[in-house]
């Protein structure tokens, strides 16, 4: 299958990463898409332009999905400031028919940032239309609909899991690409502690979802309960 993470910013995906590695590992594809260039992360660095900080988040990014062996797609909109509207719409559903996306992971649809709640939204409407020959992109339209995943929101508020996926053998891998994200690791240390970097909040929410599940390492999901995206077969690995 062909298994995308759509999302607003640039290490986002860590949420749903060690799943897509396991999925990768079965012979499953996988693809990155961020609706924003992520240029609003550069905390530790306020006097970098938006141009020079969306450049350093895209080589962090591309560096990721090259060492997981996918593909990565940046539609360049303004982070901290995405709208619905026409434009962003068909740029997503041009993005998701390059994919030929079979499942996807997205944002729940609450989280403490806007922009995420928006890509919920935005998903929900443009992986449906992916497949409606009457909206005209580059690429051709699709056929059927992808399944759908939320992964968990930031500190898990209103967020009730239905699916765990055990990743104690992907973690180790999980937590070095997380560390490519070089600019979001000073970025927690600024914000938390220099003892609390990317891995350790990555490594803290997956811990938990362990321990609800009987492991060391998992992460949850919600799938995305609209027609068409809830399938009656098991898609997570």
């Amino acid at each position: 299958m062909n298994v995308v993470s759509v999302m607003a910013h640039q290490d986002d995906e860590l949420m749903c990463l060690g799943t897509m590695l396991k999925m990768k590992a079965r012979g499953d594809r996988l693809h990155f898409i961020c609706l924003t260039g992520g240029e609003m992360g550069m905390v530790k660095h306020p006097e970098m332009s938006s141009k020079e900080a969306s450049e350093c988040r895209k080589k962090e990014m591309e560096a990721l999905a090259n060492e997981a062996g996918g593909s990565y797609q940046c539609l360049g909109f303004e982070d901290e400031f995405l709208f619905d509207g026409k434009e962003v719409r068909l740029a997503l559903i041009d993005a998701l028919r390059r994919t030929k996306a079979d499942v996807i992971f997205t944002h729940y649809l609450v989280d403490y940032n806007l922009d995420h709640m928006r890509v919920n939204r935005l998903v929900r409407q443009c992986a449906m239309q992916m497949a409606f020959p009457m909206i005209k992109t580059a690429a051709p339209p699709v056929e059927g609909f992808p399944a759908v995943f939320l992964v968990e929101p930031a500190d898990g508020f209103e967020f009730e899991p239905s699916h765990w996926v055990d990743i104690d053998d992907v973690m180790a891998e999980k937590m070095r690409l997380a560390k490519l994200h070089q600019s979001q690791d000073e970025a927690f240390k600024s914000a938390f502690g220099n003892d609390y970097g990317i891995k350790e909040w990555a490594g803290k929410i997956s811990g938990f979802r362990g321990r609800q599940c009987g492991c060391s390492h998992a992460e949850a999901f919600v799938p995305m309960r609209t027609r068409g995206f809830v399938k009656g077969f098991q898609v997570l690995p």
